[in-house]
Parts: structure tokens; sequence; C-alpha cells
């Protein structure tokens, strides 16, 4: 059974999150460390757009700054996610481990059996979404609108939503696991023509994605979802996971990511 390395980030800003990502796939790169999982929460809790998407005229700004929330660009792409009372994941993993296909819809299955033994570690019958054609959601830029190839529904609505890149032989794959959803908050976050089309589409939401805590009989918290999903990667991937935390001159590399990346406008608002 392979040894993967497991990260346990705990609850840090936007900016890190994403800058630890961006220094696990470098030092996966280099041959420093082994294929890894992690797990980490938002601090304060962010939203975060996908690596083309659009700021201007989509992202409410106010909205972000009234909730005290942050706004960051991701690697990958797809539309945005708010992130709060959520479990995140991410893996990295070289292109050309022997269990990694070369399509990226194909690496989403293989990766995505990680979640699915996570629900069903917390007695949650998820399954992968086939989508057969587009919902009707030209235009949005709300991420859990609608799932994509081997997400994981349950209820056929969407409980979690990832998101893939491929950099200088790497696979970043990381995505969102909500436990709650605030859905007045988080269209706050999003620009619409009027309060009416605002309201109707936060309504409609509610038929289109799913949180823990509305399917689970007794709720559970970031420590409970933690270990299911722990738990759930082992067995899905066929791995073994062992606890890694970085030096401290590999937080100093993390903390100038992020300054010189994520902390910065020019990324952010760069479209």
């Amino acid at each position: 059974m392979e040894t993967w390395y497991f990260v346990d980030s705990g609850h840090c800003t936007p900016a890190m999150n994403m800058a630890l990502d961006e220094a696990l796939m470098n030092w996966h790169r280099n041959g420093d460390i082994p294929p890894v999982l992690r797990f980490y929460g938002w601090e304060p809790a962010g939203l975060s757009v996908g690596y083309f998407q659009k700021v201007k005229g989509k992202i409410d700004l106010e909205g972000i700054q009234k909730h005290g929330y942050e706004l960051v660009r991701r690697q990958t792409g797809g539309r945005a996610v708010l992130h709060d009372n959520e479990l995140t994941y991410s893996v990295i993993v070289s292109e050309n481990h022997p269990d990694m296909p070369d399509s990226v819809k194909e690496a989403y299955l293989v990766l995505s059996k990680g979640l699915l033994e996570g629900f069903t570690n917390l007695d949650i019958q998820a399954e992968f979404a086939v989508p057969e054609g587009k919902l009707d959601v030209a235009g949005s830029a709300v991420c859990f609108e609608e799932p994509s190839w081997y997400e994981l529904i349950v209820e056929g609505k969407k409980a979690a939503g990832s998101a893939q890149t491929r950099k200088k032989g790497i696979i970043l794959q990381h995505g969102s696991i909500p436990i709650d959803v605030d859905d007045v908050k988080l269209f706050d976050m999003f620009i619409y023509k009027n309060e009416r089309i605002k309201e109707r589409a936060r309504k409609a939401f509610g038929d289109k994605a799913i949180a823990i805590n509305q399917i689970v009989d007794q709720p559970v918290t970031f420590e409970d979802t933690k270990k299911a999903f722990k738990d759930g990667f082992e067995k899905g991937l066929g791995i073994k996971l062992e606890p890694f935390i970085p030096t401290e001159t590999q937080w100093d590399e993390v903390r100038k990511i992020a300054e010189e990346r994520y902390e910065n406008d020019e990324w952010n608002y760069s479209r």
C-alpha cells in the first residue's frame, strides 16, 4: 500500500490556503515529498473565483466586504465558491503516477472515490454525477448551480464541488465539501440585474445543492467530517496517510507565494 502525506493545515486565510496548495505542488514536483492529501478550512471565510472567471460585473465586491470575507483567485478553473462552514480538500499527485489516467475526466473519477467513501462513512448515500446535458444556468457565476462529471450528488443535488489543474507534470485537484450553507450570504456575493432575479436564483439554488447537515440525522462538526473523509480517501484510493507538518522554512516559502500572488490585487482582479 502506497504512503501519501497528509497535511491538516487547519483554518488559514484564503491567500495562505491557495499558496500552500501551490507550494505542495512545487515540493512534490521537486521530489521533496510524495503525493499529498490536504484538509483545511477558511478564516476568514473566502470567495474563490476560478482562474478564468471574470470578477467585474459578476462578483459583488461590496457584498464580500459587508460580510468580512476575502476574495482570492484559484489556480483551477470553474466558477466561484463561497468557502465558509466546509471541509476543503486538496490532492497533489504526479501526472505520471501509475493510477492517474491521462484524461482529466477519468482522473476526477479516480480521485473522487475518496469523496464517495467519505460520504459513506457519514451514512450518506452519494453517487457520481454523470451529466447528460447542461442545466439552464448559462452565465451563472455560482459553482454549486450544476454538477460536473464525477462530482458527488446526494438526492440529485450537488454535495461536493471540485476543480482540477495540471501544471508542469503535477495534478492539483481541490474541492469544497459544505457542512452548512447560508444561501442568503452566498447570493450576496454575486451581481444580479435586480433583487427579484437574485431572490429567484437563491430559491432555485435549494433544488440544486445540498450540505451535509441538511442530510444527516445528527449535525456533524468540522472534526467529524475530517475524520470521515480522511478514512474515505485512504479506502477509496487504497493508500496509507502519514502526517506531514511543513518546516518553518517551508512556511516562509508559502508566505512568500501568498504575498506575491494570492494577496495581490493584480492576480485576484486580473479578469
